[in-house]
């Protein structure tokens, strides 16, 4: 083998896997998959894809070594590769944060709109937390929760919180966070609690920024139907 055609090589397979976070839905779909393992019908209803367009974009990102699957009876499940799959998920994120301005300026509308307050740093979290001086709240859906969340954190799914506001403490500022920066859920959940009158902001991170520094997250199922203080 020549070295023209050792290059040509090894450059082609980078390319392939490029050419898999190469569709804004796929981004989307390992976003969703570093969460925790999915059926393919859970990541249609999430991604608003059909069932058959999930499983075409799933069988690419598949195909680049990104995802595994496996069977669950009629289900086929599937989750990421491994921790260099989130590593080059976070690097595509932050060069495109460095360098395309539109990024920032889509964030600004958007969050600006909907809770239109100030996020909480990971700093200032980890800080608030130990005082005592912020309840934490988890938005996502309970499996993800189960499958890795914040230290401390209290599980709360954004389709409950109307629900369940009178668990938390009217005294006791809220931190709210669900999948990272350009999740949704925790600006919608800020803004619900807001509107409820509690002092509530949103983390600016969520689990893969917080592990990306070091820290480890807790698993497992959190109590339910207590005030949280």
């Amino acid at each position: 083998m020549q070295g023209r055609e050792f290059k040509d090589g090894v450059f082609e397979q980078f390319a392939r896997v490029a050419a898999a976070f190469g569709s804004p839905r796929r981004v989307e779909i390992v976003d969703l998959l570093a969460q925790g393992e999915r059926s393919v019908e859970s990541v249609a209803a999430v991604a608003v894809l059909s069932v058959a367009n999930t499983s075409q974009h799933l069988r690419v990102l598949r195909d680049a070594g990104l995802v595994l699957s496996r069977r669950d009876g009629l289900h086929v499940i599937y989750r990421i590769a491994d921790s260099s799959v989130v590593a080059g998920y976070l690097g595509l994120r932050a060069v495109a944060e460095s360098r395309l301005g539109e990024v920032r300026e889509l964030a600004e509308a958007f969050f600006g709109a909907v809770d239109g307050v100030e996020p909480v740093g990971l700093t200032e979290l980890v800080s608030r937390a130990e005082s005592g001086d912020a309840v934490i709240v988890d938005v996502r859906p309970r499996s993800e929760f189960d499958a890795g969340h914040l230290p401390g954190a209290v599980s709360i799914p954004l389709a409950e919180l109307s629900g369940r506001i009178a668990e938390l403490d009217p005294d006791t500022p809220v931190v709210a966070y669900c999948r990272g920066p350009y999740c949704v859920l925790s600006a919608q959940a800020v803004a619900l609690l807001r509107n409820s009158g509690l002092d509530a902001r949103r983390l600016e991170a969520g689990p893969l920024e917080w592990r990306a520094r070091g820290m480890p997250l807790e698993s497992g199922k959190s109590l339910e139907g207590t005030t949280v203080t």
